[in-house]
């Protein structure tokens, strides 16, 4: 059966941004910046950055961001050294900029964090700031950390430094231009040595036994004057350049935990009962998992596209929730370590889009000084892990109920249309569970019996409403199934509902 690609038209345009407006009084979401923090911002960016700094702007930093972004965070610039490889990485000095104490500082607590809809962003800083006087933006002087990780031949981390500097980005590139690059052998160093610093890092993740799901991500796509939902898989280049990202991580941590002091991002290991469902569900798909193998080494050899894969990787999220942060200011806590990156890790490398960066960089600079930590940073250090997981759970609510929203839309003139579809989840109670449509690019709920985890199958869409944000299907025939004998596993009610977070799929060291 021929794929419909479907749209949403002009006509409805209107109703897609009065569905955004609502969205975002549903939600409670941030407005607008009061005056008092806008004149704080621009008072900030006309006085320039604060604090003393060595002069970088001689050494040729480059970015790598998606093509429409202006919040820049991290530049780069890599070297070949007589034993292996020197990275610079810097980071947007964003404390150069905040007042500790001032009315920004307060507004960026109730922030948290950028939050991004299909239709606008909501910035956690003014952008006087965040996409101005702060970003690293090709050609500009700039304040920031700058983090310097000397690797051996192999990849492995064997020095740390970070100090503040002034930098100067010379190019910027998006993942596209990188990739093309690279695969026609045009790139030149230091971009060159992103694949090879890259693919060295993420071979020593694989043998840490650190894992990121290969899921493809659902995107809202604008086409001139209508939308689309869309799958897109991610790309070689982003994969390698949140390696550097995840280097920079896991070296924060090293210094934390060596200090005994800071803030972690921590993920406990999934609970045995858990990974025993997954190997369940993995053997009723006929996934292999042969003896001795890690669950890591498992998902690395799968493939999205096969239905059975696709179902088994959904039902793996399960094993990434309960990701979250840890503060510690008197010895290194009992759970310290992230299970997908397999070691310590802590969020540095994202301040203009994250509150708790500003602070891990902070600390991180403070040690290798030798100075001892702002009282600003310590008078919130035990504060910021409620305050991240407030905004973190704000976010992926937000992306959500976007996603909710355009799928209603999308699929608003298409009730009691068959499509066809994968069942990639069940419920523990056996009477549905989630399918994800071929075309258009949706993942909804389905109400009823008789589907089989894995399966092609064919579903009626029985309600399409954009006010509650809300697609349903039902079973309507089958369309062959990805196994006869795979029976019906179903979901455990433990690990219910989406992955916390989806490691290295931003390419923003986003884990």
């Amino acid at each position: 059966m021929p794929r419909r690609h479907l749209h949403i038209r002009s006509a409805d345009g209107d109703r897609l941004r009065a569905g955004f407006t609502r969205l975002r009084a549903d939600l409670g979401l941030p407005g607008p910046f009061s005056r008092e923090v806008l004149a704080e911002a621009d008072a900030a960016a006309r006085r320039g950055p604060t604090l003393t700094r060595r002069d970088l702007t001689d050494l040729p930093f480059l970015t790598i961001d998606p093509a429409e972004s202006l919040d820049l965070d991290q530049a780069m610039h890599l070297a070949r050294t007589d034993t292996g490889y020197r990275v610079h990485y810097a980071i947007a000095d964003v404390a150069a900029w905040v007042t500790p104490g001032g009315a920004l500082d307060a507004e960026t607590m109730r922030r948290v964090e950028t939050l991004y809809l299909p239709d606008e962003r909501i910035p956690l800083h003014p952008p006087t700031l965040s996409e101005g006087a702060a970003s690293l933006l090709p050609g500009q002087d700039r304040p920031a950390l700058v983090w310097v990780l000397d690797l051996d031949a192999g990849g492995d981390l064997i020095g740390t430094d970070v100090f503040r500097a002034l930098v100067r980005s010379r190019v910027r590139f998006d993942y596209p231009q990188v990739q093309r690059a690279i695969d026609t052998g045009t790139a030149e160093e230091p971009l060159a040595l992103l694949a090879e610093i890259g693919l060295l890092r993420e071979t020593l993740e694989s043998d840490r036994g650190g894992v990121s799901l290969p899921i493809p991500e659902q995107e809202i796509v604008e086409h001139g004057d209508t939308w689309r939902l869309e799958y897109r898989a991610p790309i070689p280049a982003e994969g390698w350049n949140a390696q550097i990202s995840l280097l920079t991580g896991i070296a924060a941590a090293d210094l934390m935990t060596y200090a005994g002091i800071g803030i972690l991002r921590t993920l406990p290991p999934p609970a045995p009962d858990a990974l025993a469902q997954v190997r369940r569900v993995g053997r009723a798909l006929d996934v292999a998992w042969p003896e001795g193998g890690t669950y890591g080494a498992v998902i690395r050899s799968l493939d999205p596209d096969n239905p059975r894969h696709a179902a088994f990787l959904e039902e793996a999220t399960g094993l990434l929730r309960g990701a979250g942060y840890t503060a510690f200011d008197a010895g290194v806590p009992e759970q310290a370590g992230h299970a997908a990156v397999a070691d310590e890790y802590a969020h540095v490398t994202a301040p203009l889009r994250r509150l708790v960066d500003r602070y891990a960089g902070e600390i991180c600079v403070s040690l290798v000084a030798g100075t001892d930590v702002p009282e600003w940073v310590g008078e919130r250090l035990h504060e910021l892990p409620k305050a991240m997981e407030t905004g973190d759970r704000r976010a992926h609510e937000v992306e959500r109920e976007a996603v909710s929203l355009v799928e209603a839309v999308v699929l608003a003139d298409h009730v009691g249309d068959e499509f066809d579809a994968v069942v990639v989840d069940l419920n523990d109670r056996g009477d549905g569970g989630t399918v994800q449509l071929a075309e258009p690019a949706v993942r909804a709920r389905f109400d009823g019996v008789g589907l089989g985890l894995g399966e092609r199958v064919r579903v009626r869409l029985t309600e399409a409403d954009d006010t509650r944000r809300r697609v349903r299907f039902a079973p309507a025939r089958m369309a062959g199934t990805a196994d006869e004998s795979a029976g019906r596993p179903r979901r455990d009610s433990s690990s219910e509902g989406s992955a916390e977070e989806r490691p290295g799929s931003t390419g923003q060291g986003g884990r």
